[in-house]
């Protein structure tokens, strides 16, 4: 069996005390922190991340099953040190100017997090030229914008327009998404991706990401 499937199993079932117990046990026995992180905690949330997609599992269990995760990784930072693969996977998320919306881009930003990405959220109501400075001193190298209300979707456009007078487009990935955001919208404005829930979200940051 996979060493790492009872911590999977745990989390799956959103067992919050013994997921933690199976991580101290794993590092008690000399398991690298690293290796619990991939294999254990973000292999169980990119199951996490495929039963939402297919409708087998919920919001709110899976904002508890990234909360769980958050509480285990905790235990992990003091072990884990500088990861060398972080700056790759600087995220920087938040919803367009003009629109209030949060839950979903909430979900998106806990979701990659928890697919091992280092994700700066900038809350909402958020200008261009705060996207491009934020980018700028994270370093990142995707931008993750929602809109949820049509009337600011074109501040999507704007953004990557700001971004390309910026001198920077070609080094950042931009992934759009939010209920009225479509795939041939995506593709209109030029953005890199589009995710119509977290899980996929989650997935799109992690293959752009890889080398």
């Amino acid at each position: 069996m996979n060493t790492f499937q009872p911590i999977i199993d745990a989390l799956l079932d959103l067992d919050k005390q013994r997921v933690i117990t199976l991580v101290r046990d794993a590092l008690n026995n000399q398991v690298s922190a690293k290796d619990i992180l991939n294999q254990g905690l973000i292999a169980g949330m990119d199951v996490v991340g495929e039963r939402m997609e297919k409708e087998d599992m919920f919001i709110p269990e899976v904002l508890q099953a990234a909360q769980i995760m958050g509480a285990a990784v905790e235990i992990l930072k003091p072990l884990l040190g500088e990861d060398s693969a972080s700056a790759n996977g600087r995220v920087v998320i938040g919803t367009v100017k003009g629109d209030l919306h949060d839950i979903g881009k909430n979900l998106v930003s806990m979701m990659i997090k928890s697919a091992g990405l280092e994700v700066h959220d900038l809350g909402v109501d958020i200008s261009p030229e705060r996207f491009v400075e934020a980018i700028k001193s994270k370093d990142a190298k995707i931008l993750c914008m929602s809109a949820l209300l049509t009337t600011t979707m074109p501040m999507m456009k704007r953004t990557i327009d700001a971004l390309t007078e910026s001198g920077m487009r070609n080094t950042v990935k931009v992934m759009v998404g939010g209920a009225p955001v479509t795939q041939n919208f995506a593709r209109e404005i030029g953005a890199d991706a589009y995710a119509p829930d977290a899980g996929s979200a989650a997935k799109a940051a992690k293959a752009m990401v890889q080398p």
